[in-house]
Order: structure tokens, then sequence, then C-alpha cells
């Protein structure tokens, strides 16, 4: 007999999604192994949305909490991945549309028992962005932070598969834009392992324009508030 497959769930955060998200789900929804779906359960959590994000999501997933109010990207996943079933927990974002359909890929080394999280490098991205400040900020952050000397090439991204005993242990995500340099430093300090995984996922991209340089500025300021907690707080 075949050990059973741990059970998996997906946790997606929105704010504001409505154009995208149910084509996410959909192609979620579509992903199927012979044994049966990948993912056993998909919450998503409408992060105070002004629109019918939560109405699209309504139709793909399984459950759908709402926030009262805009609470952040960090406090979304907190909720989402509390309310969970799964022993790996899925991070997506609402916004990759039909590349959703690639998310197996993030989670097959972890069932594999080779990492205990894996974070998606996505393709090169097809417009430009910004001049790499934050990346910068996040790589050298996460590098010296970490303790093991871990060099990541996509500290931003947050397309993530994580064992649940990985978010338990370390009983709490960082807020805001700081989630993903956050959980990686956290989860590196306390000896799990993590792997960086190339996944064609494609999501909405911030270009050289006023909101694009808004966008950025936000993620940069919560990236140093993070790693400043994380200097001031070593485990």
């Amino acid at each position: 007999m075949q050990p059973q497959e741990p059970w998996i769930t997906v946790v997606i955060p929105a704010w504001n999604e409505s154009e995208r998200i149910g084509c996410t789900l959909q192609h979620l929804r579509k992903l199927h192994r012979t044994e049966g779906a990948v993912f056993h359960e998909i919450i998503v959590v409408d992060d105070g949305s002004s629109d019918d994000s939560w109405r699209k999501a309504e139709r793909f997933a399984d459950r759908v909490i709402r926030h009262s109010r805009r609470r952040g990207k960090g406090a979304a996943l907190e909720t989402g991945w509390r309310a969970a079933k799964g022993e790996v927990l899925v991070f997506l974002d609402a916004d990759l549309g039909e590349t959703a359909a690639h998310a197996g890929a993030l989670v097959d080394p972890v069932l594999a028992g080779e990492a205990d999280m894996t974070i998606a490098k996505l393709p090169p991205a097809q417009r430009r962005g910004g001049f790499g400040l934050v990346k910068g900020l996040a790589v050298d952050g996460i590098y010296h932070l970490s303790g093991c000397g871990f060099r990541p090439e996509a500290p931003l991204s947050g397309q993530r598969a994580v064992r649940r005993e990985v978010l338990e242990s370390i009983g709490g995500l960082a807020q805001g834009f700081g989630i993903e340099v956050g959980l990686t430093i956290d989860a590196l300090r306390r000896g799990f392992r993590v792997m960086e995984v190339e996944v064609p996922f494609r999501h909405r991209e911030t270009g050289r324009n006023f909101s694009g340089f808004v966008h950025r500025g936000r993620q940069f300021w919560w990236v140093g508030m993070t790693l400043l907690h994380r200097w001031r707080h070593p485990v």
C-alpha cells in the first residue's frame, strides 16, 4: 500500500483582485494527478476588498474568509494558514491567472522530502520595473541575518510551499510586504531546508510609473522594518 500523501491547502490572499482571481482559481481546480487532485483545499482570504473579489472566489474556493478592513498581506496569510487543514501550505498570489496551473512544481520537492519550504523563481519580467533596490536589500538582509549564508535569487517571491511545522515553529508571520523576507529568515534560523524552484508563473507587473514607484517604496519600507526587527531579535 502506498503511503498517503499529506493534506495540501492553498491559501490565497486577495485585495481588489476581481479581474484575475476567478481565472487563477479555475486553473488551480484543473490540476489533477492519477490518484486525485493535487490540492485538497483552497482558501481565499479577502483582505477588505472594495470590489467583489470574494464573490468571484466563492465559485471555486472551498472557503472564503473576509476581513472587515484591509489588514495587509501578512495578516491575510496568517488568517488563512491558521484556518487551514493542510499539513503542507501553498501560498499563491491571486493574480497568477492561467499560470497557476504550474503550482504543482512548487509542491513536489516538499512532498519528496527534499525541502521544508520552496520558493518560486519566476521568469524574467516582461517590462522594466524598479532599479533593484528592494530586491538588493532583501537579498543582503537574508544572507546576513539567516545565519547560514543563504543568498536567494527570488527573496520577494510570494509563491511558496511550506510544511505546517515550519509555520508553527515560527509562531507568526511578518506583516505587510515584509512577509516573504521574514518567513525566509525565520525558517533558515530554525534549521529548516529552503529551496528555490523555477516555476513559470506570471503575475501583474508594476512598471516605472507613479503607482509602481509608490508600491516599491512601500515594499522597501516594510522589508527594511522586517530586517530591523530580525536584527534586534535574533533567535
